[in-house]
């Protein structure tokens, strides 16, 4: 059975589909969603996970959803609540030792007089730099990318593109031309002396990076973690209350009141091409629907390497896509707590300001760099980086009374394992070494563990279709990025196939939740039809 012609069709639920649908349905087209799985937002999403407690079980904290989507799709209206953490990090260092960043300048510079007072007095100066480069990049991120198989036009459109960043002045033309090619390690070096500041800043580099902070180009990485806002200021995160799934459940509404179909436990098989035109999609149960735009929400190497059939595409095309790198050396876990970490250095069972911040075990550069070593050589480290959050200390929605959820966000965990092992058997063994890498630091951690759900490379693949465990769709380096993401010439969110379109994290400006792909693609899709 074929269906009848829709407008368009978006091959995925995740938060980019359903910004891109709502754009479209906006402007007056029939559009349906198909989703794999039985509830909609993606990686985006809040799932129970041990009796009575629940998390965001992949995507996990706020900042980068744009604040101009937030706004058109009346999310505030429709119930997201999002607040700020009262600092952004906790590093606890040693059994003595921590530091805290954010709360304010003045308080971080505090911090760090800790540990370097030239550090202290070269924060700001840092902050500014750092933010004009922002600035630059967050306009960059709401456009679309230049095509250069369009000629003088592709050319103009570059310029046009560039041409403000040409006028700002020398100091940021080298201060992008750092971040772009310098490796974090080496451009942390040329503003601080302290190991722990520049651990501080640094962890942001390998965040979805399966990189060494050593590696060129990671700087950009640290880079793009500062984008976001909430509520007007710059860089901060939050928590979005009821979690992640809060924000695509919202979603979700808005399009439905625009006539959106949104399809769940919707498998699609196949997309068809009749004579290299995208006409619709086969679904697992066999279905067959047809519409005038198929757009894709999914991994790029999964829509092309798992839904079309080579012989549709060209053989340089298919090359290529063979070699568009993915894997984010990610594993993930959420644990249900009985009570919260008591960290030597900084004791104390009850909330306090740190078990609201990102915690962060990663105390020096050198630290990162073993953990990155030890995982392409072994598969993860002995010694993994971790961040936890513990958002039950924001929502008393998501755990018991009195109890707690944490969401561990590990980094240097390799995509795949060698001589033919699986992650399927060896995540106990890895999720171990994670509890006692905190435990470490907090004794009490694994004794008030009361349920687990273990994610690794593997396992956000098969459940969120994250190729290698990759949270970005793609990793996030100068050849996958602007006008190359995913690949030179289809970076305008225009697939190699007439009527085929992208509106997922593998295309401009990238990973994390900020809606700005789906929305940039709705714009592309509008303009041709």
């Amino acid at each position: 059975m074929t269906k009848k012609n829709l407008d368009a069709l978006i091959i995925g639920g995740g938060h980019n589909g359903l910004v891109c649908a709502y754009y479209l349905a906006k402007a007056g087209l029939q559009v349906s969603i198909y989703e794999k799985r039985s509830i909609v937002g993606g990686a985006a999403v809040t799932e129970e996970f041990h009796p009575g407690f629940k998390n965001s079980v992949a995507s996990y904290t706020v900042s980068l959803l744009n604040p101009e989507i937030i706004k058109d799709m009346s999310l505030k209206d429709r119930g997201l609540n999002i607040v700020k953490r009262p600092i952004s990090n906790f590093l606890p260092i040693d059994n003595t030792t921590y530091l805290k960043l954010g709360g304010g300048l003045e308080r971080t510079q505090a911090e760090f007089r800790k540990f370097s007072a030239r550090d202290a007095e070269r924060l700001p100066k840092y902050y500014q730099r750092i933010e004009a480069v922002a600035d630059v990049l967050r306009a960059l991120s709401v456009k679309t990318p230049p095509n250069p198989k369009q000629g003088i036009k592709g050319a103009l459109n570059a310029a046009l593109q560039l041409w403000p960043i040409a006028t700002k002045g020398n100091q940021v033309h080298r201060d992008i031309y750092d971040l772009f090619t310098k490796s974090a390690r080496s451009f942390l070096d040329s503003w601080f002396e302290n190991d722990h500041v520049k651990a501080a800043f640094g962890f942001d580099a390998i965040v979805g990076n399966f990189a060494s902070p050593d590696t060129p180009g990671s700087a950009y990485v640290l880079l793009h973690h500062v984008f976001g806002e909430i509520d007007g200021e710059k860089g901060a995160w939050g928590h979005a209350i009821g979690g992640m799934g809060s924000i695509t459940q919202a979603m979700k509404h808005a399009c439905e009141e625009l006539g959106v179909n949104i399809h769940t436990d919707a498998a699609v098989e196949q997309v068809t091409v009749v004579n290299g035109v995208a006409t619709g999609i086969k679904l697992a149960t066999g279905e067959m629907v047809e519409a005038d735009k198929i757009i894709s929400n999914l991994n790029p190497k999964l829509l092309y390497q798992k839904l079309i059939s080579a012989s549709d595409l060209d053989s340089e095309f298919n090359r290529s896509m063979d070699g568009y790198k993915c894997g984010s050396g990610t594993f993930r876990m959420n644990v249900a707590l009985s009570e919260l970490p008591d960290f030597t250095a900084l004791p104390g069972k009850e909330v306090a300001e740190h078990h609201q911040s990102g915690i962060v075990i990663a105390p020096t550069l050198d630290y990162m760099d073993r953990a990155y070593i030890d995982a392409k050589q072994d598969g993860w480290s002995k010694k993994p980086i971790v961040e936890m959050l513990i958002p039950s200390t924001l929502d008393e929605s998501l755990a018991p009374k009195g109890k707690h959820v944490a969401s561990l966000f590990c980094q240097q965990f390799s995509p795949s394992l060698q001589d033919g092992k699986s992650w399927h058997d060896y995540r106990l063994a890895a999720a171990d070494t994670i509890i006692e890498t905190v435990t470490e630091h907090a004794p009490n951690f694994r004794s008030s563990i009361l349920g687990v759900m273990i994610l690794s490379p593997l396992d956000l693949e098969e459940k969120f279709g994250l190729i290698g465990g990759d949270i970005m769709h793609g990793q996030m380096t100068l050849d996958q990025m602007w006008a190359a993401r995913p690949l030179l010439n289809y970076g305008d969110y225009r697939g190699p196939l007439k009527s085929l379109y992208m509106c997922g994290s593998g295309t401009h400006p990238g990973g994390g939740v900020t809606g700005q792909p789906g929305r940039n693609a709705a714009r592309e899709i509008l303009k041709d039809s």
